[in-house]
């Protein structure tokens, strides 16, 4: 099939690539001049695993093309993605300046029947202001021709989007539009082979199941980190409490590691957006409140503990930290709990030495160059003389590290471990101080599930 997708953000980027791998003649449309010149070299924006060879292999066979020209990919498309960014707005709605602009593009070009999806994740009730938005467009042209709106959110996860995308858990589709789903139904044919992932339903429905599942997930880290604190104070252990608890096949072990705090593109827009919306038809919301409260105050727990350790004192001490993204697998860094950090540590005048396996070009480019910020190539490198360790990504590298050494590195041994992947009986035996999440008590940890 013919597919156009405007926007080569990461998930423009990914379904494109994705598509194409499935035999589909795709067009990627920005209005960035220089990432599509990077494109079309092969230099992928993002760190996402898998997804530069498979960006490569269907342009070097023609089946995936890169271009600034929105007449062209429009005439392109049977079928045409919005796949563009909805940023959050000073009041926390998301803002869809960038999704009617590419209805509008669409409507200036529009010339047979095509059908437009919302791949964006966007508000309730946004399939009807981009159809709206094309119809003006057209009727300003004089002209009139068919077009159907579906809703089709994405839900690719950071760190396995490409796998998410070849291999979906569901494929929501909003419309009522029998000609419209009958073509994503074709187009997704390669992705729903082994069982029928098709979720049918109206567009409203649809565009609030991507809201809802981000925030149901986004509450789940919450709760469990709310557990986490109170467990901290009665002495009790939260590693064991999520083992006893994620046994029960009703609540389950996924999005119960209690940590400091989630963050990304999606998780804290999301619940937000969602938020704005309850308040906006006169419902509040309280739990997504609370949701995200408790998100914002578990970001500062590790500066917190370090400034109990360090008497209430961290001027001219160094902290190293490892891990920068705002999860494995990942260069992003939008709302990381490393910046929460990083941004306390600097105004109690410590300094950061860090090390993230991808993320330190994008540190480089939010943070610039500063005194009081040294990025290094190796994760041992960031301990020389260091005044304590910070574990704020679970990076798979840092799983197994060698504490003894560790403990030589550093000019007084403490480590942080914000996302309680280590035995604090192991680490403590090194001659390590050891502060967790909700650890109540240094006990042998339960195996990992």
């Amino acid at each position: 099939m013919r597919v156009s997708i405007f926007g080569t953000g990461y998930v423009g980027l990914v379904t494109g690539a994705c598509l194409a791998e499935a035999g589909n003649q795709v067009i990627c449309v920005d209005v960035d001049a220089g990432k599509i010149e990077r494109l079309n070299r092969g230099e992928i924006p993002i760190y996402e695993p898998g997804l530069e060879d498979l960006v490569e292999r269907n342009r070097q066979s023609g089946l995936l093309r890169f271009t600034t020209d929105a007449a062209a990919a429009t005439a392109h498309g049977e079928i045409i993605f919005i796949a563009v960014g909805t940023p959050p707005d000073e009041d926390g709605s998301a803002d869809l300046r960038y999704v009617l602009s590419v209805a509008r593009d669409i409507g200036t070009h529009l010339s047979r029947y095509a059908v437009v999806v919302n791949k964006s994740t966007v508000p309730v009730g946004t399939a009807d202001r981009v159809r709206a938005a094309i119809a003006a467009t057209l009727a300003g042209r004089g002209v009139d021709v068919a077009y159907d709106v579906v809703s089709n959110p994405e839900f690719l996860k950071e760190g396995d989007a490409v796998k998410d995308c070849m291999k979906p858990d569901r494929i929501v589709i909003g419309s009522s539009s029998a000609t419209a789903i009958a073509a994503l139904k074709t187009l997704y044919a390669p992705f729903n082979r082994n069982h029928e992932r098709l979720v049918l339903m109206d567009e409203r429905s649809a565009e609030l199941t991507k809201y809802a599942a981000n925030a149901m997930l986004a509450t789940k880290i919450s709760f469990m980190n709310e557990v986490a604190n109170i467990a901290e104070r009665v002495g009790a252990d939260v590693e064991a409490v999520r083992l006893g608890i994620g046994s029960d096949p009703r609540i389950g072990y996924a999005f119960i590691y209690p940590g400091i705090g989630y963050g990304g593109s999606c998780f804290p827009k999301d619940v937000q957006a969602l938020g704005r919306t309850a308040r906006g038809v006169g419902y509040e919301a309280r739990i997504l409140d609370a949701v995200e409260a408790v998100n914002h105050d578990q970001k500062s727990r590790l500066y917190a503990q370090m400034e109990v350790h360090f008497g209430g004192s961290l001027k001219g001490r160094t902290i190293a930290i490892w891990g920068l993204s705002f999860k494995p697998n990942t260069d992003d860094m939008r709302e990381a709990p490393s910046r929460t950090l990083m941004e306390a540590l600097w105004a109690a005048g410590a300094r950061v030495r860090a090390f993230d396996p991808e993320a330190a070009h994008e540190a480089r480019r939010v943070f610039g160059e500063r005194d009081d910020l040294e990025l290094v190539d190796e994760a041992m490198d960031a301990l020389d003389g260091a005044d304590a360790l910070a574990i704020v990504t679970e990076w798979k590298a840092f799983w197994s590290p060698d504490f003894a050494r560790i403990a030589a590195a550093m000019s007084a041994p403490v480590l942080f471990d914000g996302r309680n992947i280590y035995d604090p009986k192991v680490v403590e035996d090194a001659g390590i101080a050891y502060y967790g999440i909700g650890r109540g008590r240094s006990v042998q940890r339960p195996d990992f599930v």
